[in-house]
C-alpha cells in the first residue's frame, strides 16, 4: 500500500488525512445501508432450494469488499497522519 509523501508541494498532511477519513467513514455508512438491506427469504424463495443462501452469500461477499477498502482507507489516513 503506497503512502503518500507529505512534502511542501503536495497536499498538506491535513488534507490528506481529513480525505481519507472522510472516504473510510462514507463507507462506512454504506455498509450500514447495505446491512438494512440485506437479503430476505421471502425474496427468494419463488427461485427454488439455495437461491437464499446463494444471495446470502453474495451479499456477505460485498460487505466483505467495502469493509476491505474501508480497512485500507483508515489505514492510510492513520499512516499519513503518524508520518515524522
Amino acid at each position: 500500500m503506497k503512502i503518500p509523501t507529505i512534502h511542501l508541494n503536495g497536499s498538506s498532511r491535513e488534507r490528506l488525512v481529513e480525505g481519507y477519513c472522510d472516504a473510510s467513514n462514507a463507507i462506512r455508512k454504506a455498509m450500514d445501508v447495505l446491512q438494512e438491506h440485506s437479503p430476505h427469504g421471502r425474496d427468494y424463495y419463488p427461485q427454488g432450494d439455495g437461491a437464499f443462501a446463494a444471495a446470502s452469500d453474495e451479499h456477505r461477499a460485498r460487505v466483505r469488499k467495502l469493509d476491505e477498502v474501508r480497512i485500507e482507507l483508515a489505514a492510510i489516513a492513520l499512516a499519513i497522519s503518524e508520518a515524522g
